[in-house]
């Protein structure tokens, strides 16, 4: 093994024992090192003659940059849109995110929490757990509506073995019971085990309660108390996308932070919907755990971890994207553009709720509980949900989600208030024709 991921596991080993014992071999064998990245961080800082490190090209002591390119990218200068970032991201923004993390989630404060750690997009931040903390053979708790990516990233990629509980109860809501017995079921002669939690949750756009939220950490902290590593995984995607009173608003990370000393609670979020910035992949990793102090050399060791991670797959995350991001978080009005268009989809929700509440739907499908998100489910009675959706394509022009053979995910998020009657006026003439 490496000196230097020898001793970043003795820094964990040293603060938390239990964390160690998380990590997968490749966890434990990586490292972030210490070559031409160290070695040009203390050129800049003392090379004030020659800096003849980087491998950029500059020109007049600027970055070098085509005009025919710059001249798409008003208001940043080539220092500060072309640079390599550097690999655990921009200071700034990281320090800004954690700022909007905390002020959206009070109940965090005083927690020990990481700084977070710029990822590719939230996906590559579900990846980066994958590699650093499952490995084959242990077992990944999901719901059986989940997000198809999980299972490429956790179960192909890493080999997990996944343990399947139903989502919704028979009287709808987060089915707690189902969740409580997959769990305890999963701890079964494992010292370790992995949960995914994603809320809200596509693709049924449900989001937990506040009492349900307190139930699914109780669990977590009581398997953690038993003696079994819990790493709990909270999928924040579509943070802040909340429009009935009864969601809880805070993510469900603030209720795992700080737990427990065998409850790592790793928060993946992202400026990808919160901040409506889809392509410029600009994600976040932040840990948590009980028993140490929020400076703890753990979390050093962990973001170096991490850092050797992005280092050897993608050497580091778009400067670009995450000055654009910055300088939206960094903005006077943030929260009042990011709320506002939180209101026009929430009135999209509405509306989705108010046509299905036609009785002349109840013979084609049920829908599934929904109160945030992007997304809401129909449960097909009678058709296959996949013919329903060629038939829509190629009849009717209309696009929609087979997710399973009877559910059908609708993206009211791309779909405008007023054509919501006739997109599932649509659906419904179809699935009538088929039968």
């Amino acid at each position: 093994m490496n000196p230097l991921a020898t001793e970043l596991n003795e820094m964990i080993q040293k603060a938390n024992p239990h964390v160690f014992e998380m990590l997968s071999t490749l966890g434990r064998e990586m490292y972030f090192p210490k070559g031409i990245l160290t070695q040009s961080a203390e050129a800049k800082a003392k090379a004030k003659k020659h800096n003849a490190t980087l491998g950029v090209a500059t020109e007049g002591g600027h970055h070098m940059a085509l005009p025919s390119l710059m001249g798409q990218l008003k208001g940043f200068t080539s220092d500060e849109a072309l640079p390599y970032a550097p690999v655990a991201g921009l200071a700034d923004l990281r320090a800004a995110w954690r700022d909007k993390d905390l002020k959206d989630n009070p109940s965090l404060a005083g927690k020990p929490m990481s700084l977070p750690i710029v990822t590719n997009g939230l996906t590559h931040g579900l990846s980066i757990v994958a590699d650093l903390f499952c490995e084959p053979g242990d077992a990944l708790l999901l719901p059986d509506q989940i997000w198809g990516n999980y299972r490429l990233t956790y179960a192909l990629r890493r080999g997990a073995q996944i343990a399947t509980y139903s989502f919704f109860g028979d009287k709808g809501g987060f089915n707690l019971p189902a969740f409580k017995a997959a769990l305890q079921q999963a701890c079964k002669g494992k010292s370790k085990v992995l949960a995914l939690l994603n809320f809200p949750n596509n693709p049924t756009g449900y989001s937990i309660t506040r009492a349900e939220g307190e139930g699914i950490a109780a669990a977590l902290a009581e398997a953690a108390e038993g003696g079994v590593n819990v790493v709990a995984v909270v999928d924040d995607a579509y943070y802040g996308l909340f429009y009935e009173p009864e969601v809880m608003t805070e993510s469900l990370f603030s209720l795992l932070a700080g737990r427990h000393e065998r409850l790592l609670a790793i928060k993946c979020d992202a400026a990808t919907k919160e901040v409506f910035v889809w392509g410029l992949r600009v994600g976040f990793l932040s840990f948590s755990i009980g028993g140490v102090a929020a400076d703890s050399p753990l979390f050093t060791a962990l973001e170096k971890k991490v850092s050797g991670e992005i280092r050897g797959v993608m050497s580091n995350c778009s400067m670009l994207s995450q000055q654009a991001v910055l300088r939206s978080v960094k903005s006077a009005g943030f929260f009042a553009e990011r709320a506002a268009k939180k209101e026009i989809l929430q009135a999209r929700a509405r509306e989705v709720r108010r046509v299905l509440a036609d009785p002349r739907y109840d013979g084609v499908w049920t829908p599934y509980p929904f109160n945030s998100g992007y997304f809401m489910c129909l449960k097909l009675k009678k058709t296959s949900a996949e013919t329903l959706r060629k038939a829509l394509l190629e009849k009717y022009a209309v696009g929609a989600i087979a997710t399973a053979e009877r559910d059908l995910r609708i993206a009211f998020s791309c779909v405008e208030k007023e054509n919501i009657k006739e997109l599932f006026d649509i659906i419904y003439q179809a699935a009538s024709e088929l039968g």
